[in-house]
């Protein structure tokens, strides 16, 4: 099988790549270094929320409503959480667990 030429009579090779780079974030970490870094390990997160109503009484009441429009995230940044509720004794319980890995 005949290899790829880049005219000087050498097979071709492959161009070097240089590390892509984000405004802001400055130079990019070497893969040996993050290997350094690594927990290489098994990652287990456990959540437990635990929580009760009881006992509560809601006599003449009256509840509302929520709506999220359409321009309800603009300019948020990470992660938001929404959390919404028109009713009575209620107990709401939220929670978030984020794993990032980086791979090389």
């Amino acid at each position: 099988m005949a290899s790829a030429q880049n005219g000087s009579g050498q097979p071709a090779t492959k161009p070097a790549t240089q590390p892509a780079t984000v405004d802001g974030f400055g130079q990019p970490v070497s893969t040996s270094a993050l290997q350094r870094y690594s927990g290489s390990g098994l990652v287990q997160n456990n959540q437990t929320i635990t929580g009760t109503v009881t006992g509560d009484t809601a006599s003449n009441v009256t509840t509302g409503s929520n709506a999220i429009t359409g321009n309800a995230f603009q300019g948020a940044t990470g992660m938001p959480s929404v959390v919404q509720n028109t009713g009575n004794n209620v107990l709401i319980q939220t929670g978030v667990i984020v794993n990032v890995q980086l791979k090389p």
